[in-house]
C-alpha cells in the first residue's frame, strides 16, 4: 500500500483518486471547495464525454446517471452563413457518450471517495504546504493550476501552437429546446471566419438540458461578451447571435430558459502544454495531471476526455510500479505517455480553430460519404485514431479517395 496525495478534486484527480481505492492505497484529495460550494456555484465546463471515456467510468463504477442524463448517439454537422444559408450538412451516429453537469458529478464522486475508505479535506494550499504534503506522501499530483501551484509547471513551448486564447467560449445551460426526433447529437455549427456553435443535450441538477457553447473568434462580429453583466443579458445575447449567425439553428431556440443563474459562463482559454514534472523549491518532484499537462479550446469537447483517459493511464502506470520509488524518471516517463495520447485531441481541436485546407477537403467530403462522416466522429471518440490520415494532406487525401471508392462499390 502507497500513501498517496492528489492536490485537487476535478475530474482527473477525484477519478484517480477513488480508483486508487480499489487498488488498496491510502489517498487523501484535497480540495478548496466542498461539495456543496460545488454543487451551488457556477457551470464549470460543457464536459462532452464520449464512449471510451465513458466506458471507462463505467468500469470504475462512477457512471451513476445512465438512467437520466440523455445519450449523445451521433454527430450533425453543418456549415453556412445567414446570406448563403446551410453549405455544409451531414450527420453520423456514434457509440453514446453522455454530459453530465460537473455540479452533479464531483460533489457525487467526492461523496464515493470518502464512502470507499478516502481521506478529503478541505483547505487552501501554498507551497509550504506542499512542501509538507510530499514529504508525507510516497507520491503527490497536482490537479489544479490554482495560485501558485501553476507557477510549478513551465509552459511547453514546443508543444504549443498558441499563446493567446482563440476564441471567446460562452457556455449556456438551457431548458426548453425543441428535442431532434431521430437522436441526441452533438451539434456542430460553423460560421467560416465567424465562429462556431456548438449543443447537445446534457443533465443538470434541474433535470435534462441542453448545453450550448457559443465560440466567438476575438475582434469578429460575435465578440460582444464585453457588455454581459446579468445571466439574462448572457441568454439573450447567446440567442441574438444564434438567430443572426446560425439561423437554420434558431426555431429550436425559440422557447429556451436557463437552467438557473449559475448555468452561464464566458471566457477565453488559451490551449497549453506544460511539462507536467514540476519542482518544488526543496527539488522534491510533482506530478501534473489533467488541465495541467494539456489544456485545450472547449470547441471539439475534449477535456474531460482526457482528464478520464489521463486517470486511468496513471491507475494503470501506479499499479505497474509496484513498490519502487515515484521518483522523477518514472514521472517523466508517465508524462510522455498520457502526451502520447493527448497530442492527438489537442492537435484535433487546434485544426479546428484554425483548419488548414485538407481539413476543410474532409469536412466537405464527409458530406458525400457516410464512412468518411463515421471516421470523423470516432476520431471525437478516439483522437489517435486519426493519426494517420486527419492531419496532413497526404495522409487526408488518400483517406478520402479510399472512403469514396467504397461509397462507389457500394
Amino acid at each position: 500500500m502507497r500513501n498517496i496525495t492528489i492536490i485537487g478534486a476535478g475530474h482527473a484527480g477525484l477519478q484517480l483518486g477513488i480508483g486508487l481505492l480499489g487498488q488498496g492505497h491510502s489517498v487523501t484529495i484535497i480540495s478548496n471547495r466542498t461539495a456543496d460550494e460545488i454543487a451551488q456555484g457556477k457551470i464549470t465546463s460543457s464536459q462532452s464525454m464520449y464512449n471510451l471515456a465513458v466506458s471507462q467510468e463505467r468500469e470504475q463504477g462512477l457512471l451513476f446517471w445512465d438512467d437520466t442524463c440523455p445519450s449523445l448517439e451521433g454527430m450533425h454537422v453543418r456549415a453556412g452563413n445567414a446570406d448563403a444559408g446551410v453549405m455544409l450538412d451531414f450527420k453520423t451516429r456514434m457509440p453514446a457518450g453522455q454530459s453530465v453537469d460537473q455540479r452533479l458529478k464531483m460533489p457525487r464522486w467526492m461523496n464515493e471517495f470518502e464512502g470507499r475508505g478516502g481521506k478529503l479535506l478541505i483547505q487552501d494550499v501554498d507551497l509550504e504546504t506542499v512542501e509538507r504534503l510530499a514529504d508525507q506522501s510516497d507520491l503527490l499530483l497536482v490537479a489544479t493550476g490554482k495560485g501558485e501551484l501553476g507557477k510549478l509547471f513551465e509552459r511547453d513551448t514546443a508543444r504549443c501552437q498558441f499563446d493567446a486564447p482563440q476564441r471567446i467560449t460562452a457556455l449556456t445551460y438551457v431548458h426548453g429546446m425543441k428535442q431532434r426526433e431521430d437522436f441526441g447529437a452533438v451539434n456542430i455549427n460553423v460560421n467560416p471566419g465567424i465562429g462556431e456553435f456548438v449543443h447537445f443535450p446534457g443533465l443538470t441538477h434541474t433535470g435534462p438540458c441542453d448545453i450550448i457553447n457559443i465560440e466567438s473568434i476575438i475582434g469578429g462580429p460575435m465578440d460582444r461578451w464585453d457588455g454581459v453583466k446579468t445571466p439574462e443579458q448572457h441568454l439573450a445575447l447567446t440567442l441574438e447571435l444564434i438567430r443572426e449567425f446560425f439561423p437554420w439553428e434558431a426555431p429550436r431556440f425559440s422557447n429556451v430558459r436557463l437552467t438557473d443563474d449559475n448555468g452561464v459562463l464566458f471566457g477565453g482559454v488559451t490551449p497549453t502544454v506544460r511539462k507536467p514534472v514540476g519542482t518544488l523549491p526543496s527539488g522534491r518532484p510533482v506530478l501534473g495531471i489533467g488541465d495541467i499537462h494539456v489544456l485545450n479550446d472547449p470547441m471539439t469537447g475534449q477535456g474531460s476526455n482526457n482528464a478520464s483517459k489521463g486517470a486511468t493511464m496513471l491507475l494503470q502506470a501506479i499499479a505497474e510500479r509496484g513498490e519502487r520509488p515515484f521518483d522523477r524518471v518514472w514521472m517523466q516517463q508517465v508524462a510522455e505517455s498520457n502526451w502520447d495520447s493527448a497530442q492527438w485531441s489537442a492537435r484535433l481541436t487546434n485544426t479546428m480553430l484554425t483548419p488548414p485546407n485538407h481539413v476543410l477537403n474532409i469536412l466537405g467530403a464527409c458530406q458525400g460519404s457516410s464512412q468518411l462522416a463515421q471516421k470523423l466522429a470516432a476520431g471525437f471518440n478516439d483522437p489517435r485514431t486519426m493519426a494517420n490520415w486527419y492531419f496532413d494532406e497526404q495522409g487526408a487525401n488518400q483517406m478520402i479517395e479510399a472512403c469514396s471508392e467504397s461509397m462507389a462499390e457500394a
